[in-house]
């Protein structure tokens, strides 16, 4: 902490999985309690404060890495989100059974930043990227019965086979689930995510 000196963080996701980030900084030590405080930097934050005067930069450097730490650790929790829900799934996806990881998103079904809206398994379904962008505009709910329904409006439009097959194909459909009941979508969410679908599906 007195010199400053970069460290490497390394963030466990699961046992024997980690996300590394680089460089770190001791920020505070707080001895009674065995703990220290850390935040994160960047390389041009780093140029820019060995080049300058410490003196001219002691505040301008502390709300710089507090930014980047806040914005670090929102990574951080994304990227252990994604990989915590693709897991549960056995990377695929829910609706179609994708198992390309590549093309798997760790879809909220509370958003992000809503209240409720927690990084937690049970708060997260793997969706492949064209089935989460159609979650995310409700053009398909899943109900708290775990059961896919597309919008009426796109059930009764005529287009090319990516709809039929990869949307329409897909109403009354049951979900796939992880296998650990701890792990699957919060029936609690799930019925307030449906009812956003619900309204949008009356509006269209």
């Amino acid at each position: 902490m007195d010199t400053q000196t970069p460290l490497v963080y390394c963030y466990r996701i699961m046992p024997g999985s980690y996300i590394v980030s680089y460089p770190v900084f001791v920020c505070g030590d707080k001895p009674d309690a065995l703990t220290f405080d850390i935040q994160l930097d960047d390389e041009v934050g780093l140029l820019h404060y060995a080049r300058s005067q410490p003196s001219e930069l002691i505040a301008e450097n502390a709300i710089h890495r507090r930014y980047i730490t806040t914005t670090a650790k929102r990574r951080l929790h994304q990227v252990a989100f994604r990989e915590r829900v693709l897991k549960a799934y056995q990377t695929r996806c829910a609706l179609c059974m994708l198992k390309h990881a590549a093309l798997l998103d760790a879809a909220h079904i509370i958003p992000d930043g809503e209240p409720d809206g927690e990084p937690e398994v049970s708060n997260g379904l793997s969706l492949c990227k064209i089935h989460h962008a159609a979650f995310d505009l409700n053009y398909l709910g899943i109900t708290p019965g775990y059961r896919v329904e597309v919008r009426r409006q796109l059930l009764d439009e005529i287009d090319g086979p990516m709809l039929q097959h990869g949307i329409k194909a897909m109403h009354g459909q049951r979900i796939a689930l992880p296998n650990s009941r701890r792990e699957r979508p919060s029936v609690k969410r799930l019925e307030a995510r449906f009812e956003k679908f619900r309204l949008a599906d009356q509006t269209s």
